[in-house]
């Protein structure tokens, strides 16, 4: 098996002001033990990379609600007020991004690419800040890459090398976040003796941890 790790192991590689990209679609696909042990950890000023703000007490929700986060890049909060209550009183920095733009801004980030090109946003708040590029007369934004100090991988059926696959939609942002990250840290949803290399989404090389539950 990959180099498992218990919960005193990863609470060890956590510190105050990391970057951390957060796997799931509304907590489907999240890895909420690896949350847990975050919120347990009571390390700070975290950046968090996700889809959405989670629930309030579900998903990377709970983040929030213990006050550990200064940064959320997500595509969507409306799902958790907390949130938005953080955000309007300046307590948190909340960046919104189209859903397709931010996957496509972590793709960059894992293939070591400089960007990527897309009209979506144009003349909108998205643009702000942004530089605009003209390829054959067309107008885009650089979306510039996104990459993170760590990546917490949920729904995973994990074999004995460290091979990933996904179950049905928990692929989600999962499979891009394990390319983009430095240290990618894997809650199994189910441990098998081997997965077939044809169904293998993450291959074992990407995988740095395997997160064991003790008993």
């Amino acid at each position: 098996m990959k180099a498992e790790i218990s919960a005193k192991e990863f609470k060890n590689l956590l510190k105050d002001g990391l970057t951390i990209m957060v796997g799931g679609f509304l907590t489907n696909g999240t890895p909420e033990k690896l949350v847990d042990l975050v919120v347990e950890s009571k390390v700070k000023d975290l950046v968090i990379i996700c889809n959405d703000g989670g629930y309030e007490n579900a998903g990377v929700g709970k983040l929030f609600t213990n006050n550990q986060v200064k940064k959320l890049i997500a595509s969507h909060i409306g799902t958790n007020p907390v949130v938005g209550d953080l955000m309007q009183e300046g307590e948190i920095e909340v960046e919104l991004l189209p859903q397709g733009s931010l996957a496509e801004k972590i793709r960059a980030g894992g293939a070591g690419l400089g960007g990527i090109l897309t009209p979506t946003g144009l003349d909108t708040v998205v643009q702000n800040g942004k530089q605009i590029i003209e390829v054959q007369g067309k107008r885009y934004l650089l979306e510039e890459p996104l990459t993170a100090d760590m990546a917490l991988i949920g729904g995973a059926v994990v074999d004995k090398y460290g091979n990933l696959r996904y179950l049905q939609t928990t692929r989600n942002f999962n499979p891009i976040m394990a390319l983009a990250s430095d240290k990618v840290v894997v809650e199994p949803f189910e441990t098998v003796d081997e997965i077939d290399p044809e169904c293998v989404i993450t291959p074992y090389p990407l995988v740095d941890y395997v997160y064991r539950e003790e008993k």
